[in-house]
Order: structure tokens, then sequence, then C-alpha cells
């Protein structure tokens, strides 16, 4: 049987940041901490976390966002802007195309689908 994946402890995490091509703002330094990965590689849980900034996002997958910290603003190419808090939680569609931005440093938790 599958051992149920927990959020604590954290493992060590991966050091990330956006492509600098897609950076528009600040030095969005990230963390990932990635606890599952199904094995055709398909769906990952986890947790990550930003420093302040914004860029370019093109989104080829779907991602359930539950914000922990901070505050994000996430603004579609069509204008539509939203502003999500610590206790928030949404869905980023595959196709979605913006910005996402940290306006105060945040954590999350993850689940995404490829």
């Amino acid at each position: 049987m599958p051992a149920i994946v927990n959020f604590t402890p954290l493992p060590a995490p991966t050091d990330s940041a956006p492509a600098a091509a897609n950076v528009l703002r600040g030095d969005p330094r990230q963390q990932v901490w990635n606890l599952l990965s199904s094995a055709d590689g398909h769906f990952h849980v986890g947790q990550w976390a930003s420093g302040v900034g914004a860029w370019r996002v093109n989104y080829s997958e779907y991602e359930l966002c539950h914000l922990l910290e901070g505050v994000v603003r996430i603004t579609a190419d069509e204008g539509e802007d939203r502003i999500y808090r610590a206790g928030d939680t949404f869905v980023i569609p595959s196709g979605f195309r913006g910005i996402w931005e940290v306006i105060e440093p945040c954590r999350k938790i993850y689940a995404i689908y490829e």
C-alpha cells in the first residue's frame, strides 16, 4: 500500500526562480518542497515560497493553490486581476497567461496536474 504523504516535516527545499526573461520586477527567489510526483509525472504536490517580484506565466497545467502566508496578485493578459491573501484557495486553469506578482513574501500549498 502506498504511504500517505505528510506535509511535516518538510524535506530540504530546492531553490529556484522564474526564467530571467520572464521577470518584470524584483528578484523573486523561490523555494520548492515537492512532496509527491506521480509515477507518470503528471501530478505534483508540495509547498512553494517566493520573495517579492513579478513575472510572466504561461500555464500548461492546472494548479490548485492554497496560500499559507503573504499576498499575491494574479493578472490575466486580458486585464482582469485578483488579489489573494493567506487563507485563500484558488485554481489556475491550463492555458492561463498573465502575470504572477508577489506583493508580500508568500508560501503556498500546491497540487498540479499536467
